[in-house]
């Protein structure tokens, strides 16, 4: 498996501000591969250092083994980018400004394209007759993603990509997005919607304060939190609660009793509530927002950074 954006111990200092503290990431050829952090946790200053935009303070980064700043014609002719900001030229429509994005990616009109544009406005319901000063902000984020999905892309670089976008418009992106990772391409994703990462992504990275701190499949990052068990407390006496192994964070509120066990203490578990004949159990598996807050809930310590095994996991 190729790396097709790999960076070692990247650094970006503005003054005495670390936005980035020794970095490290890797994204393999045809993965989808989640990048999460809150604001500030430096995802944008990494892309636009990727992008070429910004020039790191120490340490490396290549896209495609090639420096971003001296091979960035190059490299932008084999990539896509969506912000989560757009911002639009105001007296160009909205056909235009796609017009020209595509264009500044090497493509020249054709029926292949033309097609293809016409498809997409249509799926994300985009008037492309519109001055680009009259979009609204979903509007804006339309226009960009139907620049970056009319032209084929070897990578795509997605800052929020869905930032305004509906519910329905979100589920359109999500559609497109893995017609391009079928067709082999590599896609590095920030974003703050957990769910859509937990749908997309094949592998996570976590990062704070500018270093990584959680890396590898959702699969085995999963391992690292605890699975939630909860059953009705009709029937259900104290000392009962008390003889259930392996269980923590135990609490009984609204007439159910919940608690939290690590996996490998549940074929202990399971069996002692069955001989309780506990009501209404549900069993929750771990979720990317349990392993997210573990670094970003309140009081949450800075953590080591945690190695997954290196593999690609399902989509």
């Amino acid at each position: 498996m190729s790396t097709v954006i790999e960076a070692s111990n990247l650094q970006k200092h503005f003054g005495r501000v670390r936005a980035l503290d020794g970095l490290d990431l890797a994204v393999i050829a045809g993965e989808v591969h989640g990048f999460l952090g809150p604001n500030g946790a430096g995802k944008s200053t990494t892309i636009r250092i990727l992008l070429g935009l910004a020039r790191q303070t120490g340490g490396s980064a290549t896209v495609f083994q090639a420096n971003p700043r001296a091979d960035a014609v190059a490299i932008h002719r084999r990539l896509a980018y969506v912000p989560g900001d757009v911002s639009l030229w105001p007296n160009l429509t909205g056909g235009e400004a796609i017009d020209l994005l595509s264009r500044l990616r090497g493509i020249r009109d054709s029926n292949e394209y033309a097609r293809r544009k016409s498809q997409l406005l249509e799926v994300f319901e985009l008037d492309p007759t519109k001055k680009g000063r009259t979009y609204s902000k979903g509007n804006r984020q339309k226009v960009a993603l139907v620049a970056a999905f009319a032209v084929p892309a070897e990578l795509y670089l997605l800052d929020e990509p869905t930032s305004g976008l509906d519910p329905l418009m979100e589920a359109v992106f999500r559609r497109e997005l893995l017609d391009r990772v079928s067709d082999g391409a590599t896609v590095l994703l920030s974003s703050h919607i957990l769910s859509e990462v937990e749908q997309l992504c094949s592998r996570v990275s976590i990062i704070r304060a500018g270093r990584r701190v959680e890396e590898g499949t959702l699969s085995d990052l999963r391992r690292l939190t605890r699975t939630r068990v909860s059953f009705a407390a009709e029937g259900v006496a104290e000392t009962d609660l008390a003889a259930i192994p392996g269980i923590d964070d135990l609490r009984v509120s609204s007439g159910r009793v919940t608690f939290t066990a690590e996996d490998a203490a549940l074929a202990d578990t399971l069996p002692a509530l069955a001989a309780l004949r506990v009501g209404g159990l549900t069993i929750a598996p771990p979720s990317l927002e349990d392993l997210f807050l573990q670094h970003y809930g309140d009081g949450a310590p800075a953590s080591p950074v945690h190695h997954a095994r290196h593999v690609r996991g399902p989509r």
